[in-house]
């Protein structure tokens, strides 16, 4: 293996797939990055054995120039160190002696002890499933709009994914940690089927990775999904187990209901949980059609009363205590400029949504208070 190459494409190119990489991996080579070179590319992959991250950069003039094929696998730290460090646009990477390696620049030269690539466990992206094409800037507000809900423990695994069901030309996203739950759904060009879930750091893995405004093929088999961009290719495993129905909990009619600005409750919410007394910075909102106050209350520190002024309430008086937290997230992914949150009583769940936008629904579930 003989070649070299921009420094910059190097290092970008080495960040995506770095991020595949498990330092605590049982298998010593898995804490490296396979460098595969071909007549006409370099071939970078990077893989924890739940997600795969494989990038390609083309031989091109300025860019890469290939003397000699071969194959190694370097420690992802250090080459990734290395390349950042070194003062010189171009560099060659060169084996000389086994999986001993050499990088060098303008002024430095280092070598870098690695592993043979035979050592690497054999990794297939093979391209076969349910296929379809769906846009970068889609799937990542799909993503940003669920994500957040997952949960972060491990207690019950299937919920630390977002669960995707394709049916009757429609992809549904759901995400919950059994206290909130995110929903999101979108129309598909062709009617495909299925019904995974997706580790919650795979899906952040993409969003980070993916830059570029572009289509994006989805191929999803029995264990696995593999997504396509261009000389980018991520493949993750599947949560095992059935996703419980949640749809059930989604009411679909409501007593009362809010319309406010999100400006304006953003700001009374992050207020009003300065003085909230315990870590789940617990709030009360209490709304009738003549007022709505968010309060919070704490022996240690205070109390805190604050009046929404740019608002409508319909129904009769409520008061309903959450989680600031929660709701906060669940206002913020919608991206509107108003809400309406529909409530059915101080225990039961409520749903926030944006009038203009029906392919959005958060719900939050209340919070027993006794103040």
């Amino acid at each position: 293996m003989n070649f070299k190459i921009y420094r910059s494409e190097l290092l970008l190119a080495l960040t995506k797939v770095n991020k595949a990489v498990s330092s605590n991996s049982p298998l010593p080579v898995l804490s490296g990055i396979k460098f595969d070179v071909t007549n006409d590319s370099l071939i970078l992959t990077g893989s924890d054995s739940n997600i795969t991250i494989q990038t390609t950069i083309k031989a091109k003039e300025d860019i890469l120039e290939i003397y000699e094929k071969g194959s190694v696998v370097l420690g992802s730290r250090l080459i990734s160190e290395i390349v950042r460090k070194m003062e010189s646009d171009f560099i060659t990477l060169e084996i000389i002696d086994g999986a001993l390696t050499k990088i060098k620049g303008n002024d430095s030269t280092f070598n870098l002890n690695g592993y043979k690539p035979m050592e690497y466990p054999k990794i297939e992206l093979k391209e076969v499933g349910e296929h379809f094409k769906i846009n970068s800037d889609i799937l990542k507000t799909i993503i940003s709009q669920t994500i957040f809900a997952t949960s972060k423990v491990e207690i019950r695994p299937i919920f630390t994914g977002v669960n995707f069901v394709a049916k009757d030309k429609l992809l549904s996203a759901t995400a919950t940690d059994s206290y909130r739950l995110a929903k999101k759904t979108i129309e598909l060009n062709q009617d495909i089927k299925f019904n995974i879930t997706i580790p919650y750091k795979s899906l952040s893995d993409i969003t980070s990775i993916i830059e570029k405004v572009e289509d994006i093929d989805v191929y999803v088999s029995d264990r696995k999904v593999l997504f396509i961009s261009n000389q980018l290719k991520i493949q993750t495993r599947l949560i095992d187990g059935t996703y419980p129905d949640v749809n059930r909990l989604i009411p679909e009619t409501y007593l009362y209901e809010l319309n406010i600005e999100t400006k304006d409750l953003l700001s009374a919410i992050d207020r009003a949980s300065l003085l909230a007394s315990d870590g789940n910075s617990i709030i009360k909102l209490t709304m009738s059609e003549q007022t709505v106050l968010i309060t919070s209350n704490s022996q240690e520190m205070g109390s805190v009363k604050e009046i929404l002024t740019a608002c409508e309430f319909k129904g009769e008086p409520l008061g309903i205590s959450f989680n600031s937290r929660y709701v906060s997230e669940a206002i913020k992914s919608i991206g509107s400029s108003s809400v309406s949150i529909y409530f059915n009583g101080d225990m039961n769940p409520f749903i926030i949504k944006d009038k203009k936008d029906k392919s959005i629904i958060q719900l939050v579930l209340p919070v027993k208070t006794y103040n």
